[in-house]
């Protein structure tokens, strides 16, 4: 049971990349270090609704 989720930037909240991942080992909103192209430097993308 796999979904695709938007991630955002926490800094500007540029919405970057798409990603999938699994409700059932992941029920929470998902984070992750990935770089941020406007800000142009690696910040925590957030999984947005």
């Amino acid at each position: 049971m796999r979904v695709g989720v938007t991630l955002s930037c926490t800094d500007c909240k540029n919405r970057n990349y798409r990603t999938q991942k699994s409700k059932n080992n992941n029920p929470e909103r998902l984070e992750l270090k990935k770089y941020c192209p406007v800000c142009k430097k690696q910040t925590v993308h957030r999984e947005t609704k």
